[in-house]
């Protein structure tokens, strides 16, 4: 009795799969034949809304690209930097800047002065951050920490990030414009193929 209620089941599974496999391969063709005048001009709306984007982004950088100026930097330095706070985003990113780049304050380490960063640290004139490090067989630490802090300009990093920064990403702004426009250009021949496309199926 067991093995004919199995073999039922194996039968009946094999039928029931038959069945979902044909009516799923009908519904796909049915959705096919119906979908297929729409595809092209879906396709097209799709790519035109994201290459709208990518030009209103290029647009609103180009426009606002005159806030990201050493004023700018400056005051929100002054303002948010705390120098020692590894859980403000802010303040993390501008002691990974500082180290990254061997640079310090946005201009010099004289942005640091009348900056918060004074004002919760009043023993030290720069961070930790601006002190130069020696790398000596192998081992990274800095050249005179304490010196650094009291504000020796022998032991700390004098030039501004911002210069660092700019002649750094200077390198990698043409290709990113360049990068750009080849993306741009792609996007608007697959519109033209899609709107003819789109013309020959009709």
């Amino acid at each position: 009795m067991e093995g004919d209620c199995l073999s039922c089941i194996k039968y009946l599974m094999f039928v029931f799969n038959f069945l979902i496999f044909v009516s799923i391969y009908l519904v796909h063709l049915h959705g096919t034949l119906t979908f297929v005048f729409t595809l092209p001009s879906n396709f097209f709306m799709l790519i035109l809304i994201i290459f709208l984007a990518e030009l209103a982004a290029a647009i609103l950088a180009f426009i606002f690209r005159e806030h990201l100026t050493r004023e700018y930097f400056t005051k929100e330095l002054k303002r948010y930097y705390q120098g020692y706070n590894n859980t403000d985003v802010f303040t993390s990113t501008w002691n990974a800047i500082m180290n990254t780049f061997d640079c310090c304050g946005v201009n010099s380490p004289e942005d640091f002065e009348e900056s918060i960063f004074r004002f919760i640290n009043p023993g030290e004139v720069v961070p930790e951050a601006c002190c130069r490090r020696n790398n000596h067989l192998g081992e990274v630490g800095f050249s005179n920490r304490e010196e650094c802090l009291s504000g020796s300009m022998l032991y700390r990093n004098n030039k501004g990030c911002y210069s660092a920064v700019v002649d750094y990403f200077e390198m990698y702004i043409y290709v990113a414009g360049a990068l750009a426009i080849v993306v741009l250009t792609i996007e608007l021949f697959a519109m033209v193929f899609a709107m003819c496309l789109f013309r020959g199926i009709q």
